[in-house]
């Protein structure tokens, strides 16, 4: 199922609508400011389960992120974040950057795992943003492309919904997305360290 979402002005009534379907256990794939990919709701276990398939990984070893409206979501999910780590995150979100902090005792319990690492994205995109904020907790996320072997269809939301449409519950066409990834920075340690270069530059950032 295809559902246009304006991707600047999205509209209440259609955010409701998908609010709705996570809420449920759906898994929908969602523009990002860096590349289309699959949500789900944090609160949902099976539906985490649903995401880390899709991306052809057991759970335990899936390397999903979470997506949180703002740093004000971070306390619940990472820990110890240091003054200097979240003097970076407040320069570069919302932004195309994914960063990895030590994870609270939430993670465990979400992903189903031992990992004591947590990616954070506070996107800059308005669709993604309003449903976190309809939910009212944080969405799952994993690119629906493979970093390792970028398909042009994914750029677009309806090639995306006929390839892979039918192995979940809807596509939002927030128009044509790109293939760049988001810039990945580890802050576990004392100094940043960039993991992955991606879409989000890092000059100036640190």
């Amino acid at each position: 199922m295809l559902l246009a979402i304006h991707p600047k002005d999205p509209e209440p009534r259609k955010i409701k609508q998908v609010v709705d379907r996570l809420q449920d256990g759906a898994v929908v794939v969602c523009p990002t400011d860096t590349v289309y990919a699959f949500v789900c709701s944090a609160h949902q276990p099976r539906a985490i389960e649903a995401v880390a398939k899709l991306k052809r990984k057991r759970p335990e070893r899936a390397d999903l992120s979470l997506i949180c409206k703002d740093l004000s979501q971070l306390s619940t999910y990472a820990r110890a974040v240091s003054t200097p780590a979240f003097r970076t995150m407040k320069k570069a979100l919302p932004g195309p950057y994914t960063f990895i902090l030590p994870a609270s005792g939430e993670i465990p319990k979400l992903f189903k795992n031992n990992k004591r690492t947590v990616g954070i994205r506070v996107p800059d995109h308005p669709i993604p943003l309003a449903l976190v904020e309809g939910l009212d907790h944080p969405l799952v996320v994993a690119s629906v492309h493979d970093p390792d072997d970028v398909v042009d269809y994914t750029t677009d939301p309806e090639r995306i919904d006929e390839h892979i449409g039918f192995q979940v519950a809807l596509v939002i066409d927030g128009g044509i997305g790109g293939l760049e990834a988001s810039t990945v920075i580890d802050l576990t340690s004392g100094e940043p360290q960039v993991l992955r270069m991606g879409k989000g530059p890092v000059t100036d950032l640190f």
